[in-house]
């Protein structure tokens, strides 16, 4: 099995990710959209703020939905391969309403399962690492997403990295 990895912007390339801000509402930052005939388990994830001033804790998810938020499309390019260079492109659903970053809507959700939650301090960063077997999986046609909930807006990066 394969291990990809997608950012909350497009792929780096001669600069680093541009972060994105929060803003003071839920924000989905990352949603990776699984096709009809595959699952994925996601193996790590990690958010980073960018405050400079103590505030509230900013709520983290990931969480899998049955709703695609609208999101920044990505393209193939922005969903690597982390453990080998030579492996085919991964078969996460591109697009709008797929696989993408920086939400500007976030759909009507009618189911959630949640496979981490924390509260992060706006001036820190979090990272979890699921124990070898015992990975959170994403169920086909389904879509995992990063959201924050702020109380002020600071800039965010995230990431996540899966298997499929």
């Amino acid at each position: 099995m394969t291990l990809y990895i997608a950012f909350n912007a497009a792929m780096a390339t001669t600069a680093a990710p541009v972060p994105v801000t929060t803003g003071t509402a839920i924000k989905t930052m990352l949603q990776i959209a699984t096709p009809a005939t595959k699952m994925i388990k996601p193996v790590w994830w990690g958010i980073s703020f960018s405050g400079f001033a103590a505030a509230a804790p900013i709520v983290c998810e990931l969480v899998e939905t049955n709703v695609a938020a609208t999101v920044t499309a990505h393209v193939a390019a922005g969903v690597q391969p982390y453990d080998d260079p030579g492996a085919l492109a991964s078969l996460m659903t591109l697009g709008t309403s797929a696989t993408g970053y920086t939400a500007s809507a976030e759909g009507s959700i009618t189911a959630t399962r949640h496979a981490d939650l924390k509260q992060v301090a706006p001036t820190s960063q979090y990272d979890y690492l699921w124990p070898l077997g015992r990975e959170f999986k994403v169920g086909a046609s389904k879509f995992l997403r990063v959201r924050v909930t702020a109380a002020a807006a600071v800039n965010a990066t995230c990431f996540v990295v899966w298997e499929e």
